[in-house]
């Protein structure tokens, strides 16, 4: 549906290889391991190794379908597909769960503390570790 109307706007194929790994990270619900999408995708496609699962992860990435959460070394579906945004990520550090927010406040403030540096960010993403509200108001 949306991710291929986005590929199609932008003259990219979303090929089956491609649709099967962004509806896998989909399901997930969850961040999710380059090399635990790899055996899944082996399930349904005998020989698909490394180089495949990072080829299709990249196209996915490079058209805002899925991110790359880099403190977890996983990936997740993205939010708000199609429309660019810098990432922001809530990372629960009891459950694990990772939920994306859109603050352009914080965009324009981390782009010019950087540029302020003489940095040039291009890749503004925020990774923000705590505990969401259902493991904050969890008993210890």
């Amino acid at each position: 549906g949306r991710a291929e109307a986005i590929c199609q706007a932008r003259g990219a194929r979303l090929t089956a290889q491609r649709r099967q790994v962004l509806e896998l990270v989909l399901r997930a619900g969850r961040p999710v391991g380059a090399y635990e999408l790899l055996d899944a995708l082996r399930h349904a496609a005998a020989g698909a190794g490394p180089p495949t699962i990072y080829r299709a992860l990249e196209f996915l990435m490079a058209h805002g379908l899925v991110h790359r959460i880099e403190t977890l070394h996983a990936f997740v579906g993205c939010d708000h597909p199609g429309e660019p945004h810098a990432g922001q990520f809530l990372i629960c550090r009891d459950c694990g769960a990772v939920r994306e927010v859109e603050d352009p406040a914080l965009s324009r403030s981390v782009l010019a503390a950087a540029g302020a540096t003489g940095f040039c960010a291009e890749h503004p993403v925020v990774e923000i570790q705590g505990r969401c509200a259902r493991c904050a108001d969890a008993p210890r």
